[in-house]
């Protein structure tokens, strides 16, 4: 997995002629003509999910309609954007949950924020992970948003409880499970996990890691579940493909993403596809 990250600059001069940004980060010369096309496209689309409520100070009238890829794609091309945190180490893990109210950050220095977007980005939960290896490598929460699991360079996932009403954590000492250990099958082989994932149903754990394999993590019968040798270099992304949890997707430095069918190849190390030509490691799939 690259390690090498370049810093965004931000220009002063983004905005001429004094434009002042509103709260939601939209400067005003951009609200209508994004309006009017969202109102136009949004009707096109099929996405079922909702607004949130800052976007709706931006929209005429009172009607709901659904998020619109367009506005989201207009402004990234009008640079548009809003501060939301500055921390003093590089940010490597960023997610939003399900319905999209709350925002989880990684960073290399060992913080894991969880940010309340519907409550102007307040930071609802600060994790301090303990014993870190060079960074924060992935995080994911459950479906319910009770529960928050961590990887960093180890074999080890740590389970955090986000349901609380505590602000502040310190991981491996208050409000954590007992850590989830995927090397149980190797013995003392060591490895690194570069990407976990809840299953839709919450009740498995998908992990990509540093010795080019996808390991299950059955959360119920608290065991590894499955084993796959999948790649030739470092997995460094997984995601349950659908809700059945019968197929995974991968990406990997080897430069290729692969497609995992439990029920018919996994047995053999065989993926159901694989999707070629990339010229660089594979670092995410959503």
């Amino acid at each position: 997995m690259g390690y090498a990250m370049s810093r965004l600059e931000i220009e002063s001069e983004l905005f001429e002629g004094g434009n002042v940004t509103n709260e939601a980060g939209c400067s005003n010369r951009f609200d209508k003509p994004f309006c009017k096309v969202d109102h136009e496209i949004a009707q096109l689309t099929n996405l079922k999910s909702v607004p949130n409520e800052r976007l709706h100070q931006l929209m005429p009238g009172k009607k709901k309609l659904p998020v619109s890829p367009v506005k989201m794609l207009a402004g990234r091309e009008a640079d548009i954007f809003q501060y939301v945190d500055q921390m003093t180490s590089r940010a490597y893990v960023s997610q939003f949950s399900a319905d999209g109210s709350l925002f989880v950050a990684g960073f290399q220095g060992s913080d894991i924020r969880i940010y309340n977007v519907d409550r102007g980005w307040k930071v609802q939960k600060n994790i301090l992970a303990k014993s870190l290896l060079w960074t924060v490598t992935d995080t994911s929460l459950s479906p319910d948003q009770r529960h928050l699991v961590y990887t960093r360079m180890s074999p080890i996932v740590h389970i955090v409880n986000v349901g609380s009403a505590t602000r502040e954590s310190l991981a491996n000492i208050t409000e954590v499970l007992e850590g989830l250990d995927f090397s149980a099958a190797d013995g003392e082989y060591s490895f690194g996990i570069f990407s976990v994932k809840f299953s839709t149903d919450g009740r498995e754990l998908v992990a990509g890691s540093s010795d080019d394999s996808i390991y299950i993590y059955d959360l119920e019968a608290n065991k590894l579940s499955l084993l796959i040798a999948a790649h030739m270099a470092d997995v460094n992304t997984v995601t349950f493909a659908d809700e059945s949890g019968n197929l995974i997707y991968s990406g990997s430095d080897d430069n290729l993403c692969k497609v995992w069918g439990r029920r018919c190849f996994v047995a053999k190390d065989k993926p159901a596809g694989v999707l070629m030509g990339h010229l660089e490691g594979v670092t995410f799939i959503d």
